[in-house]
């Protein structure tokens, strides 16, 4: 009896720590794409020296391989009920497609100049009233080197009390007050704390130009590298990504040839669909820039964070625990305890793709602007008003209303193309909305439509979700039916463009 109850008590310590993981390592991993939580006071100086590391190598400029192929990988879909037959739709009106992201070019960096402390920002306010656990996650590829930048930056703010998670991509070319060193990029804030051996090191000093420059206070770190980024998810079987852009760049075309040799090149490319990907397509899709910039690229770890975070509540992740674990410990450097991990275990419960918001600093939004510094470097210069406005956005609660919470929409592809069902629905996720997928009775539409299946027709929300879609009001059709499967229904056509900005739908 009592090895019994031993057995019911280990077993539920373990589903419990599970949740925990489920939520923490998508976390950890978005990174790829220490030190206690108190926060250093920046060290003041009259100047600031800024010189180069001795031991560190430029941000190389990619070369342009010779085409070899264009493969595109597969889609898959998912959806299983009866479908329900929808009445006629009138009024054919298709959504136009969106602009493509321009290529930014990159310009490189010739650190050693002096700046007068008259020429250093005046340090942000750190946020008010936090009720938060914010994370700063790191990916780079360290190669076994002590001295490395951290080229991949998110910002995960975790807020307990309503279960609500906002993500913020910080790009690396963002121009900031990196304390006791001075105007840098912020992707070697990091480097320049382990080689001057800033107290703390190179997370310390990461916090505090956070603090900083942000106002962002950090109470958790957690850095992985390439490699553990590919281990971990082989050991959970992959990921299905939601491509909501197609996407092309050059691709190694296996990643243990020679990345030197120009001939082990070619372009690859995927979506929009369902793309089922394993570690090294992921760390792929997640890091690649050549034929993008970084602001493209913090919307695709995104995409992927989302992605693991929904794959890790469908699996059975308790089989895999003990390796996940393993790899997490030997892969991910960060200041988490296994306390930690469970006190973070309740929000996971109840955390869906609907709750986490994202946020991006991009010029798109006016929260930076390009600039090319007179000893030739490519930067982003913040916009600080802008920046304070996002950061008070992404750390202040949004809960949804009664009658919001009753809003639920469900999606059908009628369309030619499988996958299409999830982009659409996770689509709605990123606006807030709660969404599912049935099948459709056909597949041969061409316009997509939104049914109000509604008895009160409350014009305010489905303009909300014609916005959201990318539709119009010659897209609705009002069609009311108590014994719908869901008050707001859309069928998607062949004219539905997947691809959207994700960071004009964060509620």
């Amino acid at each position: 009896m009592t090895a019994r109850i031993a057995r019911m008590l280990v077993g539920s310590f373990l589903r419990r720590y599970a949740w925990g993981m489920i939520l923490i390592i998508p976390l950890l991993l978005a990174g790829c794409g220490g030190s206690s939580s108190a926060q250093a006071q920046p060290v003041a100086s009259a100047w600031y020296l800024i010189t180069a590391n001795p031991r560190a190598t430029p941000t190389p400029t990619p070369f342009q391989p010779i085409l070899l192929a264009n493969p595109t990988d597969g889609v898959t879909s998912f959806s299983s009920a009866t479908p329900e037959v929808l009445p006629s739709p009138v009024n054919p009106f298709p959504s136009p497609a969106e602009t493509p992201t321009a290529v930014i070019p990159e310009q490189l960096p010739t650190p050693g100049q002096v700046i007068d402390l008259s020429q250093i920002p005046t340090a942000m306010p750190m946020v008010s009233g936090r009720d938060t656990i914010n994370f700063i996650l790191l990916g780079s590829d360290t190669r076994g080197s002590t001295y490395f930048r951290t080229d991949t930056m998110v910002v995960a703010i975790v807020r307990p009390s309503t279960g609500e998670v906002s993500l913020i991509s910080l790009p690396r070319d963002l121009w900031v007050n990196i304390p006791t060193v001075g105007m840098q990029r912020l992707n070697t804030a990091y480097q320049y704390g382990e080689l001057y051996h800033y107290p703390g090191g190179g997370p310390a000093l990461l916090r505090d130009t956070l603090l900083y420059n942000l106002g962002i206070p950090i109470d958790h770190m957690a850095m992985v590298d390439f490699d553990g980024f590919r281990q971990v998810l082989t050991t959970i079987g992959g990921v299905e990504v939601p491509v909501f852009c197609p996407y092309t760049d050059w691709r190694l075309i296996s990643p243990e040839l020679d990345p030197e040799n120009e001939y082990n090149w070619q372009l690859y490319t995927v979506g929009p669909g369902v793309v089922k990907m394993d570690g090294d397509l992921a760390l792929w899709y997640a890091r690649s820039r050549k034929r993008s910039n970084d602001f493209d690229r913090g919307r695709r770890q995104q995409e992927v964070l989302r992605a693991i975070y929904s794959q890790a509540l469908r699996a059975d992740l308790l089989r895999h625990l003990p390796d996940l674990y393993n790899q997490v410990s030997a892969t991910v450097k960060t200041d988490l305890s296994f306390t930690d991990l469970l006190s973070l275990a309740p929000i996971s419960l109840h955390l869906s793709n609907a709750d986490i918001r994202g946020y991006y600093i991009n010029e798109k939004n006016g929260t930076v602007s390009s600039w090319i510094t007179p000893e030739g470097a490519y930067v982003l210069i913040p916009n600080d008003s802008a920046i304070a406005s996002l950061v008070q956005q992404a750390t202040t609660s949004h809960p949804p209303t009664p009658e919001e919470e009753a809003v639920k929409v469900e999606v059908r592809n009628a369309s030619a193309f499988d996958g299409w069902d999830l982009l659409a629905s996770q689509r709605l996720n990123y606006a807030g909305f709660e969404s599912s997928t049935a099948p459709a009775d056909h597949r041969d539409q061409t316009s997509t439509y939104l049914y109000d299946r509604t008895s009160t027709q409350d014009r305010s929300i489905t303009s909300r979700i014609l916005a959201v879609m990318g539709l119009s009001e010659f897209n609705l059709i009002s069609a009311p039916n108590p014994d719908s499967s869901a008050p707001y229904v859309i069928l998607l056509g062949s004219d539905y463009a997947p691809c959207f900005d994700p960071g004009a739908l964060t509620p």
